[in-house]
């Protein structure tokens, strides 16, 4: 990448791909141009691209994928919209009907083949000539997507899944028409001699005649069994990416904006701007992400966290757009817009992590990359070494057929990208978002959780106690200050204390603005508040700039710790002017939480910069054991509590909401962000849990863990199916019409077992 421009990432949507060797192929392709990071996943039909704009254009990379025989376009260009990849989905849906006209077409034309071959008592004189000529247009515009495939991919000197299938079809319907115009399939008919008949068995034949036996059946129902595996295959994904799909049609189309009048106004969302004021009523879509002004609301919030209770709102809440209004009147003010919005962001992490590859599917590209044509010398040597070992041509081109049929690695390319697809996708609708497929394999590997206390374990909506000053001192103005100072942190105990002091304003005016703030992570903030300098924070922060709480105000404190409270002292101009008291209370799901994370086999602990004895209290209320409790640590504590935990040789996941988890987050081997919480806490985390109910955590460890389970019997099935098949038709013991239907129902029963996580319920 160049020093001067930002490397650039987008999606492409690929047309034509067949199977994982087809993505390989792309993948490659695209690799071999300078500055690109490409990933191609089979199942979404998507090339995931990083490439610097200076060096390549974004249609290089579009011809680069028709060059290697195969279609791509590019994103929309970016509105102020949310536009999450739909149209894919009606592109799946057209080729899903195409497939099923062309089975339909197949099976009619196939199934008299099938059954004159399979069952003498229908073999009527000159049946064999009906047979090729149903079977005929089968092999050929029935498997026309396979020959169409093969041929590319020959032009372009590679092979793929298609090559074997066309191969296979063709050698049986050219064996089986040099059999009846020159072999003694056919010779019955042209000389007037018996009519022409011949047995089916589930092994290959052993005809004792070279041209007896015809592989009619073989070519039609070959194409049949995999153009159905196709098609099943096909609905299969596009139900596995519905819940991207549902999640992407979740928006509202049109908001009713207030203008300066006070009238109303129907525009398109596309039309919204940062600062408009929009009217929802009850049942209606709310458009975007706002605060309410006015009216207060039960908010149904089920669709974007998977929370089944409605959420009150009034003045000053945060709504998100996307979530339905269940009961009176709000007027919002829009603070993010287009691809800027919660409903936004999470489609996206979802796609992308439906577009990344886990390890463990590396490794099944590599063995997809080389597959076909190893398959392919098998095939070969198992012909030549037929035909050594002194058997006849027949029973050789059997096996050989048979070979070519059973082994296409369809199944082997969809175990992990269908798995990941339904995962993710079940995630978000339960508001669990899933950073990327290496975050599976983590899950199963935790065995210790680090949680936050504030707005992890407790609800993070701290409430002012008192406001405590030494005698003579003005404590409205105290807290005035105060307030001040503390609404510009994110904190949760400043949003409390800055809450309070509006509240405390009887006319109503604004808090002062607040000059040169400076927040210390951990300790405090800072700050000019109408000339004087503040410092508002732990004691110790103020200590620092030699501020000292008296003997009063320092008793005050030690009893509001003692009781679990937390303590802001706040001072200026040399002197401490008195301390706000808050209290944090423990959320009532918590201990629910705790015990489930304990059942799948976690250690929690509770790590807090708070006081001892408000963690210990905490910690009390929902289980934790006492010496499983880390208390007053700073952010760079947090980080080195993780990293001595990871010494130990544990692996850690940790669960937080906070500007101050971000780098614990990092750290940790699995990051687990509240979805309540900082941008930065949801950046730096592998899960973000859209709730912000702690038991999410649980669900989305064990959905993981479920998901990776999928995958893993996936890949076992896929390989341990071409493991035994392939020796089993080089030996001549598979018929080659079994081979297909064992083919097709490899790929169908991967894509259905992985289908099987749409039914995940947390406990």
């Amino acid at each position: 990448m160049t020093d001067t421009a930002q490397p650039t990432r987008i999606t492409l949507d690929v047309t034509g791909m067949t199977c994982s060797s087809c993505a390989q192929r792309i993948e490659r392709r695209l690799n071999k141009i300078e500055g690109v990071e490409a990933a191609v996943n089979y199942a979404t039909e998507r090339a995931t691209v990083t490439f610097d704009p200076d060096r390549t254009a974004p249609d290089d990379l579009v011809a680069a994928v028709e060059s290697a025989g195969y279609g791509a376009t590019l994103p929309p260009l970016p509105s102020a919209t949310v536009t999450p990849a739909v149209a894919p989905v009606d592109g799946a849906a057209a080729h899903a009907l195409a497939l099923r006209h062309r089975l339909a077409v197949s099976a009619v034309l196939a199934g008299p083949v099938l059954a004159m071959s399979m069952i003498p008592a229908l073999q009527f004189r000159n049946w064999q000539w009906l047979a090729l000529t149903l079977a005929a247009p089968v092999a050929l515009w029935g498997g026309w997507p396979f020959h169409r495939t093969a041929f590319v991919n020959a032009r372009h000197r590679t092979t793929t899944m298609d090559t074997l299938v066309s191969i296979g079809v063709l050698a049986a319907l050219g064996w089986s028409v040099w059999a009846l115009f020159w072999g003694a399939a056919g010779r019955g008919a042209m000389t007037g001699m018996p009519g022409y008949t011949m047995t089916w068995s589930w092994r290959p034949s052993r005809s004792s005649t070279a041209g007896e036996h015809l592989y009619l059946e073989v070519a039609a129902a070959v194409v049949v069994f995999l153009l159905a595996g196709r098609f099943l295959e096909a609905r299969a994904k596009r139900r596995s990416g519905a819940a991207l799909a549902a999640l992407a049609a979740l928006g509202a189309k049109e908001a009713s904006v207030l203008g300066a009048d006070g009238g109303e106004r129907r525009v398109p969302v596309t039309q919204l701007a940062v600062g408009d004021r929009f009217v929802v009523r009850p049942g209606e879509t709310v458009a975007t992400d706002g605060l309410v002004d006015e009216g207060s609301s039960a908010i149904d919030t089920s669709l974007v966290t998977g929370e089944p209770v409605p959420v009150e709102v009034g003045p000053g809440d945060r709504v998100v757009g996307g979530t339905v209004n269940a009961g009176g009147r709000l007027v919002v003010q829009a603070t993010r817009i287009g691809n800027d919005t919660a409903l936004a962001r999470i489609t996206r992490l979802v796609e992308e992590a439906q577009a990344g590859k886990a390890q463990i599917q590396r490794l099944a590209d590599r063995v997809a990359a080389v597959f076909v044509p190893v398959v392919l010398a098998i095939a070969v040597a198992t012909l030549a070494a037929w035909l050594v070992t002194g058997h006849r041509l027949v029973e050789a081109f059997t096996a050989a057929i048979a070979v070519l049929v059973v082994a296409c690695p369809c199944a082997l390319g969809l175990a992990t990208p269908t798995a990941l697809l339904v995962g993710t996708g079940r995630g978000a609708q339960l508001g669990i978002l899933i950073r990327g497929p290496e975050v599976l394999e983590s899950t199963r590997r935790v065995d210790t959780i680090v949680l936050d206390k504030t707005g992890t374990v407790t609800t993070g909506r701290m409430a002012l106690v008192d406001v405590v000053t030494p005698a003579g001192e003005d404590r409205a103005a105290v807290l005035r200050l105060l307030g001040a100072v503390e609404a510009a942190a994110e904190h949760p105990i400043g949003r409390a204390i800055a809450a309070a002091a509006r509240a405390a304003d009887d006319d109503g005016s604004p808090l002062p603005g607040v000059e040169s703030f400076v927040a210390r992570p951990g300790l405090g903030v800072e700050g000019v508040v109408e000339g004087h300098a503040l410092v508002a924070g732990r004691p110790g922060l103020l200590a620092e700039r030699g501020l000292h709480l008296d003997a009063a105000l320092d008793a005050c404190r030690l009893a509001a710790e003692a009781d679990g409270r937390t303590v802001v002292a706040v001072g200026w101009d040399g002197a401490v002017h008195g301390i706000a008291i808050v209290a944090d209370r423990v959320r009532d799901t918590s201990a629910e939480a705790l015990a489930r994370l304990r059942g799948l086999g976690l250690r929690p602990l509770l790590l807090t910069g708070d006081n001892g004895s408000a963690a210990g209290q905490v910690a009390a209320a929902v289980g934790i054991d006492p010496a499983d409790v880390i208390a007053g640590v700073l952010p760079a504590g947090k980080v080195d509590a993780v990293r001595r935990l990871q010494a130990e040789g544990r692996v850690v996941a940790m669960v937080g909401d906070g500007v101050n988890d971000a780098a614990a987050l990092a750290q940790a081997d699995l990051g687990i962000a509240m979805g309540g919480g900082t941008d930065a806490a949801i950046e730096a985390a592998d899960l973000t849990l859209v709730s912000g109910d702690l038991r999410a955590a649980a669900d989305a460890i064990e959905l993981a863990r479920r998901t990776l389970a999928t995958i893993k019997g996936n890949l076992f099935w896929a390989f341990a199916y071409n493991v035994a098949a392939i020796p089993l038709a080089a030996l001549g013991l598979l018929n080659p019409v079994i081979a297909g239907l064992a083919m097709a129902a490899s790929s169908v029963f991967v894509v259905t077992n992985s289908l099987r996580l749409r039914r995940f319920h947390p406990r």
